[in-house]
């Protein structure tokens, strides 16, 4: 149950319009601080456009390493906007109000560094253009349609353009909020990106059914984006430990399940840091714990079934695939700390009701998730196309270099950026879903008392 917290209108625009209207020094130093280490992964890039990919750790039989691993914890996070805004707006739950613009713009600035990672994985990112520009006609070098690699941009791009315009439609009042309290260029843009809202019945009345329509329009492309990106290790037959058919939902439920955890960080960073103790409260961490239960627990069920297939097949190279993850160094270690901080560590603490409603427990144990579902794709990528193949006559082990490292790590600066760089322009907490939480609320009697109602969720 949410409880009640009664907010002026003019303090919830006051305070909610703070990291627009205010910029504190700790902004200043992050923001510092993301733009060297993303400094860092361009110049990294640059040296490995230069020399080749000869400068990363991939070899034969390792052709995947931690760029594409990366690519796929990304598109993982960026299911946090539709499982926290789509769904729970559709069931009606009520804590989610807080919550919900920051997941929506996390799941853009995800997608768009997932479509990246791609790219710089091939070395040369500018061979795209040969796809729109019919230079390599002439060469007899034809794009191939057929590819499933092509499924990948397709549905990426399909679910960004229905993310980015879920986010816009949301945020139309909180557009023409802004644009009432600002002067200058600030209000030119506001007026233009509010298309003229004034707040009048027959707009809120499309603001509803427009945020209930794309709700239910963009959960089919949630289930496939996340499921295409499985068939691109499903698809590939002769790797061991790549053809579960339930590589599908086990993808799904494990993206929401980094997704959530994703949210948990960053509504804790948003408490702290802007102060917006009134707004983000505990229960609000109490519902995404709960929530996280479910998804955990789903996620490894699924986690055994996929594993265990391979072993009772009684298969001799699924079996030294297992052998290889789970007994040999460094997976062996690997596979230990992916169970531990995915698993076996956070789900148990938030099985208590104290801890899910402490900020600090959740955020370092949203971490650990994260963590550990970044390691369980590496683990799923990198020992398969480690084991030994047939008519592959050199064999390698990886090591990412420094320039993978760097790189991966100026992903997280870059949407640590992005973020930072959308709270000066626009709410990060949707003002009028406040607003209309507030209205909602309604005092009861009991006997001669009124005492507060809450919302049924």
């Amino acid at each position: 149950m949410q409880e009640r917290v009664y907010i002026e209108p003019k303090d919830i625009n006051k305070d909610l319009m703070k990291g627009m209207t205010e910029t504190p020094l700790w902004y200043w130093i992050a923001v510092g601080c993301l733009a060297l280490g993303l400094l860092s992964a361009a110049i990294s890039f640059g040296i490995m456009t230069n020399k080749g990919l000869g400068m990363t750790g991939l070899n034969r039989p390792v052709f995947w390493g931690f760029f594409i691993t990366n690519f796929v914890f990304w598109v993982g996070i960026s299911h946090a906007g539709v499982m926290i805004s789509a769904i729970l707006r559709l069931t009606g739950a009520e804590w989610r109000r807080p919550v919900t613009r920051a997941a929506e713009v996390l799941t853009i600035f995800s997608l768009l560094t997932a479509a990246l990672m791609p790219l710089i994985h091939t070395g040369r990112p500018w061979r795209i253009l040969y796809w729109f520009l019919p230079y390599d006609f002439s060469r007899g070098i034809w794009p191939d349609p057929r590819s499933p690699l092509v499924w990948d941009p397709a549905a990426i791009f399909t679910y960004l353009t229905g993310s980015i315009l879920f986010v816009y439609v949301a945020l139309i009042p909180d557009l023409a909020v802004a644009r009432d309290r600002s002067t200058g260029w600030r209000f030119i843009l506001y007026s233009i990106l509010s298309l003229g809202f004034r707040g009048n019945p027959r707009q809120w009345k499309l603001q509803a059914v427009a945020g209930i329509l794309l709700s239910a329009l963009i959960l089919p492309v949630f289930v496939s984006v996340h499921s295409i990106v499985s068939w691109d290790f499903a698809v590939n037959i002769g790797v061991e430990g790549w053809h579960a058919t339930i590589f599908a939902p086990y993808f799904v439920i494990g993206a929401v399940h980094s997704g959530v955890s994703a949210v948990v960080t960053m509504m804790a960073l948003m408490r702290w840091l802007w102060g917006w103790d009134k707004y983000i409260r505990p229960e609000h961490f109490d519902g995404l714990g709960r929530l996280l239960i479910v998804v955990a627990c789903t996620w490894f069920y699924f986690f055994i079934i996929e594993f265990f297939f391979g072993m009772f097949s009684q298969e001799s190279p699924e079996l030294a695939l297992r052998h290889l993850q789970m007994f040999e160094w460094p997976y062996n270690m690997l596979f230990i700390i992916f169970l531990l901080t995915g698993f076996f560590i956070p789900v148990p603490l938030w099985l208590f009701r104290k801890v899910r409603r402490n900020i600090a427990l959740m955020f370092w144990s949203s971490i650990l998730v994260n963590i550990g579902m970044w390691i369980e794709r590496f683990i799923i990528i990198v020992p398969s196309l480690q084991r030994k193949q047939p008519f592959t006559f050199v064999w390698g082990s990886y090591s990412p270099s420094i320039i993978e490292i760097l790189i991966v790590l100026g992903t997280f600066c870059m949407v640590g950026l992005g973020l930072l760089a959308f709270s000066k322009l626009f709410p990060l907490i949707p003002i009028f879903d406040i607003k209309e939480g507030q209205i909602l609320h309604e005092d009861i009697e009991i006997g001669r008392v009124k005492v507060p109602g809450v919302i049924k969720e």
